[in-house]
């Protein structure tokens, strides 16, 4: 069977634990109990059929703890602690810690042409990585 390597693509995405977590979520709008407003993008769990008491299957959490994501496929629940990702489409979905640390890096951006100052800033820094590069310009690790 022939075998593919998926190609390298930045996505954006933030871990999720309660209602208002994700940065698009209009917290600004919200309550600071988050209750009186819905997530735009992850918003409560609700199904007539599911009473919120009930253990979720994959995290053994009340549902009442969980959220919903609308996605291409229809929707899925999200527990807390899941990624919520941002595809090339721009479209969310949900993704487990365990698979998003398999699966994804932290991107690092570099700053090319430092400043002197710049520079010296970072050299005092702990663990930061600075590079000349084959032109002779100095760039850095920023996280």
């Amino acid at each position: 069977m022939p075998k593919f390597r998926k190609k390298p693509v930045e996505i954006e995405a933030s871990q999720w634990f309660k209602n208002g977590d994700h940065p698009k979520d209009g917290t600004d709008r919200m309550q600071p109990d988050f209750s009186e407003c819905e997530g735009a993008v992850v918003r409560y769990f609700r199904r007539p059929d599911v009473p919120g008491t009930t253990p979720c299957r994959h995290c053994d959490k009340t549902m009442h703890d969980h959220g919903w994501i609308d996605t291409l496929e229809g929707g899925h629940i999200v527990c807390p602690g899941d990624y919520v990702i941002t595809g090339v489409k721009g479209e969310n979905y949900p993704c487990k810690p365990d698979i998003f640390a398999a699966t994804y890096d932290e991107v690092i951006e570099q700053k090319k042409n430092l400043t002197i100052g710049e520079l010296e800033q970072i050299l005092r820094e702990p663990d930061r990585k600075v590079h000349i590069n084959p032109d002779g310009s100095v760039s850095a690790e920023i996280n």
